[in-house]
C-alpha cells in the first residue's frame, strides 16, 4: 500500500536551528577551541604550562555553575573562563577579546550540509525564515545572512531553548502566529519539545537515525535532511 505524504499546511514562517541542523558543530568547536589553545601557547604560554584542555574545560564547568543565571550566554562564558585563568597565572585580562575573537573566527568557519543553502534559497520565496540558536554563530561571516528574514538568540531572548521565551520572540518577529510557525531542528528536547509547548508546529531533523525519547512531545514530522523539508510544505 503507497503511503501519503503527509503535508505541512498553513505555515508562513520557518524558524530554523542552525548547530547540528545545517552544519555539524562539535569538529567547529573543536578546531576553534584548538586553535584558541594554539594562540595562548605562543602568546601567553603561562597559561598553557599551567593548563592543559582539559583543565580548562573543568574551569568552564565551575563557571558554568557558577554564573548559571548566564547559561544562555555562551560568549559571557567562554570570556570569563579565559579571564579566570589569565588572572591565576598573573596575566592583565585586557586581551580577552582578542582571544575570543581567535576562537571566534574558526566556530564561524563551518561546512553546511549539501543542499540547505539551495533549499533555503527556494523556501525563502514563500516563507519567512527566522534562525534560532542558542549558540553565537554569525551568519553574515559565514556568508549566509542574506537566507534569513531575522536571527534570534539565546543572547538576545535572555533564554535557552527549551525557554518559550526564544520561540516567542521568534514568533513576534515572523509576525505570523504560532501556529502558523514552523520550527525546525535537530534537538528533541530544545528544539522539538520547546517548540511544542511553545505552540509551534516541529519537525525533527534526525540525521543519525536516533530513536525519539518518549518522555518529549512528538515532532510533527521527521526528516534526515533539511533539504526534505521542501517535500512537507505547501
Amino acid at each position: 500500500m503507497i503511503q501519503m505524504m503527509k503535508k505541512i499546511k498553513n505555515i508562513r514562517v520557518i524558524t530554523l536551528d542552525l548547530d547540528d541542523t545545517i552544519w555539524e558543530i562539535h569538529p567547529v568547536i573543536n578546531r576553534a577551541e584548538n586553535r584558541l589553545y594554539e594562540w595562548l601557547e605562543k602568546f601567553y604560554p603561562k597559561i598553557t604550562r599551567q593548563y592543559q584542555k582539559s583543565d580548562i574545560h573543568d574551569v568552564r564547568s565551575q563557571v558554568m555553575t557558577e554564573f548559571s543565571d548566564y547559561k544562555h550566554d555562551i560568549t559571557f562564558l567562554r570570556k570569563m573562563v579565559l579571564s579566570r585563568i589569565a588572572i591565576s597565572v598573573g596575566y592583565r585580562p585586557d586581551f580577552i577579546d582578542k582571544a575570543f575573537q581567535i576562537f571566534d573566527e574558526v566556530r564561524n568557519d563551518v561546512d553546511i550540509f549539501p543542499g540547505v543553502i539551495e533549499t533555503l534559497e527556494v523556501l525563502g520565496k514563500k516563507f519567512k525564515i527566522i534562525a534560532v540558536t542558542n549558540g553565537n554563530a554569525n551568519l553574515a561571516t559565514i556568508g549566509i545572512d542574506y537566507l534569513f528574514d531575522n536571527v534570534v538568540t539565546a543572547i538576545k531572548a535572555g533564554a535557552a531553548k527549551p525557554s518559550s521565551k526564544i520561540f516567542e520572540m521568534a514568533i513576534d518577529l515572523g509576525g505570523a502566529k504560532a501556529s502558523e510557525t514552523l520550527h525546525v531542528g535537530d534537538h528533541p528536547e530544545f528544539d522539538v519539545d520547546g517548540a511544542h509547548k511553545a505552540g509551534l508546529k516541529t519537525v525533527w531533523v534526525n540525521r543519525d537515525k536516533s530513536i525519539w525519547p518518549e518522555n518529549y512531545a512528538r515532532p510533527g514530522i521527521e526528516i534526515s535532511h533539511v533539504s526534505d523539508l521542501i517535500n512537507y510544505l505547501d
